[in-house]
């Protein structure tokens, strides 16, 4: 097994992870960035593969000119060694041999981390990266809440269809419904529009009005409000019908997607009797937000709160484990440019802290003003968009909740109310909804919304499968 030492190991090569690598290695911190892509950028920035040659790949993105200049001084600082770059590599554990009494940020033990990876696209080879300090930039996962027909052949996630857009240049369908609630759903729609796909609607299931509750927070970010005005201009060129306040209850088809129905929501999150409305499509993207991934950093043990299931950290991005820094979406989901900003903080501390000092706040105060004012912007996005509070009744009892196991809403509701189960983990244990590939990463806010519990930190050993024949050779490692 290869072994590499670095003083700070970056998990995940996109917009935060990219921010705190070049912060860091700009103050002479050597970096290993770890990252499961073939190319650094992440799900914002995913560019089509080398081999389809696309000619303007910028104008698939938002804030190309960004990426254009991240990617210059990542090349920069690999080619000077500061950085190394290890990419389609999958983190699969993460070993912290610093006692949780140390007060000290970072642990005095050099090396105190051990970053367990699996390399290449079958994801066979293993490799062991030892570090000083972990910076976690995990980003996050789309939320997406069931309903009859969601299984079917042409229903993908919002960010699903993005990524095969960017990524591989090709549409789900022809005709296409983009639906569920969260301003993704604006970017996805128009970049379907303008590749050539009719999308037959937008449907949203919040309320553009309750954007007036918080016109002060709105007015504080300028940039932010025109973008979306932009989106809106996009949508009306292409002739994009809008739906406000509505929702998808149905999608139909025998061996894949033909129509969905959607239907309007009346103030209480309840469809209106005679609202629904047959929609003809080949391809549906629907989503209902995003999820922080926290899987490395609970196995860590650092501190996961709600709401949101977010890593906790202070003022410099440090989590409550000595040495462990987290930044991005993995500590709240709030976009790239809040990405960019907490990264920037994160890896000026790392490299402070590296040297035993604290962090010249001359070196952060741009990018801490930046982080509040984004977050206060994302709070009021987490409460316009938040998914209709009565969505589990429209989950029938023949429902699939879980996809890997097969378990249906009404195996769930039998657990609770037959079986006496009031958590997520009992409904686990009786029924195998998270037992299956994804570990509940899919199924497990439907499993909650259902219990009438909230989602809680769920702590896995394992951050992915991983072979048995690379957990026996762990185990005989010896340092290089």
């Amino acid at each position: 097994m290869a072994t590499e030492r670095t003083r700070l190991a970056v998990i995940g090569a996109g917009p935060a992870g990219l921010a705190a690598a070049l912060a860091a290695a700009g103050r002479g911190i050597r970096v290993t960035l770890i990252d499961s892509a073939a190319r650094a950028g992440g799900q914002f920035y995913r560019q089509p593969a080398t081999g389809l040659r696309a000619r303007r790949p910028g104008a698939l993105h938002h804030r190309w000119r960004t990426w254009e200049r991240l990617a210059r001084a990542l090349a920069a600082q690999v080619e000077a060694g500061t950085i190394t770059h290890l990419t389609d590599h999958h983190v699969w554990l993460m070993e912290s041999r610093v006692a949780r009494s140390e007060a000290a940020h970072p642990p005095t033990d050099p090396g105190g981390f051990v970053v367990h990876a699996l390399e290449g696209p079958l994801q066979e080879e293993p490799r062991a990266v030892r570090a000083d300090a972990v910076l976690l930039a995990t980003g996050g996962y789309e939320k997406v809440l069931p309903f009859p027909g969601w299984t079917l052949p042409g229903v993908v996630t919002a960010g699903g269809a993005q990524a095969m857009l960017k990524g591989a240049l090709v549409v789900p369908g022809r005709t296409a419904v983009v639906a569920g609630t969260g301003p993704l759903l604006l970017p996805v729609a128009t970049g379907l529009a303008a590749a050539g796909v009719e999308v037959a609607a937008l449907v949203e299931s919040a309320d553009p009005r309750a954007f007036l509750r918080h016109a002060a927070a709105l007015a504080a970010r300028p940039g932010k409000v025109a973008e979306g005005a932009g989106y809106a201009a996009r949508l009306l060129r292409h002739r994009v019908p809008l739906r406000t306040r509505h929702t998808v209850v149905e999608a139909h088809g025998d061996d894949r997607l033909v129509a969905v129905t959607v239907a309007a929501l009346d103030g209480d999150g309840q469809v209106r009797p005679g609202t629904g409305r047959r929609i003809p499509c080949d391809s549906l993207a629907i989503g209902h937000g995003m999820l922080p991934h926290t899987d490395l950093a609970d196995s860590l043990g650092c501190r996961v709160e709600g709401p949101g299931v977010r890593v906790r950290v202070d003022e410099e991005q440090r989590t409550d484990v000595p040495g462990v820094w987290a930044a991005g979406e993995t500590t709240g989901v709030g976009g790239a440019a809040l990405s960019f900003a907490e990264g920037h903080i994160a890896g000026v501390s790392v490299a402070a802290r590296l040297r035993g000092a604290a962090p010249d706040p001359r070196d952060t105060s741009a990018a801490a003003a930046s982080r509040g004012r984004l977050r206060a912007f994302s709070a009021v996005l987490d409460a316009v968009y938040a998914p209709p509070v009565r969505w589990t009744e429209r989950i029938t009892d023949e429902t699939v909740v879980c996809r890997c196991e097969e378990v249906t809403g009404g195996a769930v509701r039998a657990a609770v109310e037959e079986l006496g189960a009031g958590d997520v983990r009992t409904v686990k244990l009786l029924t195998r909804a998270g037992m299956g590939w994804c570990q509940g990463r899919m199924c497990e806010p439907a499993v909650a919304g259902l219990t009438g519990c909230e989602q809680a930190p769920v702590r896995r050993l394992l951050a992915r499968p991983v072979p048995l024949g690379v957990l026996a050779a762990s185990g005989e490692q010896t340092d290089d």
